[in-house]
């Protein structure tokens, strides 16, 4: 089965928002590119995504030039799709279900910022699509909310995904599945 990874919002336009100083993982570029280069090393899609919130005066809109990926993130490959949303799950205002149907993908592997939100959606929607979907926790982040801490947002997205919309996996057991390593 072919297989693509979904690179979700992992990008600036969080860091200039003041809520980045209580990020759950500053440092999320790190397991994103260890997932990045095991996807490319299986020759599987990648397909990066960038939310935008045109005229909107934040850090999202793209007048605000933040709206681009974290400087530590590896930079997409020429061949890579790069795709700008405006809504939570990355494939309502894109072209991603189109594009993952021209590779024939059946199987696509999900991560990014904002674990309970996009990237959330984003399985969620993948699955009632009929994809297999990975949802790798450990390349997702996001910000303490409604007294929750960041590791209660991430248990609570796994117990909603797990076994009904998504395979939860980590970015080590997917390397030790392909026998490759994450380095």
């Amino acid at each position: 089965m072919k297989r693509a990874l979904i690179v979700i919002d992992v990008q600036e336009s969080f860091r200039a928002l003041p809520s980045w100083e209580r990020i759950g993982n500053p440092k999320i570029a790190e397991p994103v590119n260890r997932l990045v280069r095991l996807a490319r090393a299986n020759g599987d899609l990648v397909v990066w995504v960038l939310h935008t919130a045109p005229g909107s005066d934040t850090p999202f809109d793209p007048d605000s030039g933040h709206v681009r990926f974290l400087a530590e993130l590896d930079e997409p490959a020429p061949d890579e799709p790069v795709l700008r949303k405006t809504v939570h799950n990355a494939f309502t205002t894109t072209n991603l279900q189109h594009l993952l149907t021209r590779a024939g993908v059946g199987e696509v592997w999900v991560c990014g910022i904002r674990t309970e939100q996009c990237v959330e959606t984003t399985t969620r929607l993948a699955s009632d699509l009929g994809y297999a979907a990975v949802l790798v926790t450990d390349a997702t982040t996001t910000n303490p909310l409604g007294g929750l801490t960041v590791q209660e947002i991430i248990e609570r997205t796994e117990v909603a995904l797990r076994d009904r919309f998504a395979r939860i996996a980590t970015v080590a057991e997917l390397a030790a599945e392909q026998g490759s390593s994450t380095g």
